[in-house]
């Protein structure tokens, strides 16, 4: 796990299988599977930390767009049953390849750890 910052009631963590290059989660500190059980405060401390990475994620990867959203439930997805967070991933045009068909294996032409360190940078204003 490459940690990015942390907030008062969630973290921001880059993924371990990244769907590209740069795929952020923003995590409440509480373990909770539902939506419907975060508090008010940790609903707008995750979008604000997601609207935050956003813009450190544009400025350093230059990407054409975003999807953000969440799993819930395994079939919906949800690789950490039990546990919600908000999924960030950078999208260029034509970023899509085929090892996934042959071999379900995605090209990822940055390290984990460079990123993080270069998030941190952004974020930190160096």
């Amino acid at each position: 796990m490459s940690f990015v910052c942390r907030g008062e009631q969630c973290f921001c963590i880059l993924n371990k299988y990244p769907y590209n290059s740069g795929h952020l989660m923003v995590v409440p500190n509480r373990h909770v599977a539902d939506i419907t059980e975060l508090a008010d405060s940790e609903l707008l401390e995750i979008m604000k930390m997601a609207g935050k990475m956003q813009k450190h994620l544009s400025s350093l990867m230059k990407p054409d767009g975003f999807n953000i959203g969440i799993n819930l439930g395994k079939s919906a997805g949800a690789g950490l049953p039990g546990h919600i967070h908000l999924h960030i991933v950078p999208r260029w045009n034509g970023d899509t390849n085929f090892m996934p068909v042959f071999s379900d294996v995605k090209i990822i032409s940055q390290s984990l750890e460079y990123i993080a360190a270069e998030l941190k940078k952004s974020i930190s204003g160096g």
